[in-house]
């Protein structure tokens, strides 16, 4: 089991940026893959980003390339995501997720078997 707990979430204005943090413990060497996905009220839960944990390939949802980086920091176990040029339809709770087995596809909720609690992102415009 991985344990992720997030950080850095807060409120900005259009244009600003954020960078959010997603910190794992547990059995950390077992993660193969870890992203980011957010929730907009009434709105179903959807992909921000990916990397593989290994190689640090990166998967972004069309909506944020361009404007988010994710990266890795293997040795803190720690997952980034940067966020600039922030919209206010960026608001939206945001979800780190870890998985624990090895998979090819990155962009489905189903593809993750590890989440943490959520950071809430505000952008006012």
């Amino acid at each position: 089991q991985v344990h992720l707990v997030e950080s850095g979430g807060g409120l900005v204005q259009a244009g600003g940026s954020l960078r959010l943090s997603c910190a794992a413990s547990g059995r950390t060497f077992t993660i193969d893959a870890m992203g980011w996905f957010r929730q907009a009220p009434g709105k179903d839960r959807e992909f921000v980003a990916a990397i593989r944990w290994s190689a640090g390939y990166t998967y972004y949802a069309d909506s944020v390339k361009g404007r988010f980086t994710i990266s890795r920091d293997n040795a803190k176990n720690t997952v980034y995501l940067q966020m600039n040029s922030l919209k206010p339809e960026d608001t939206a709770l945001y979800y780190c997720a870890a998985r624990t087995y090895y998979s090819t596809n990155y962009y489905g909720e189903h593809d993750y078997d590890s989440w943490g609690q959520g950071t809430q992102v505000t952008v006012s415009s």
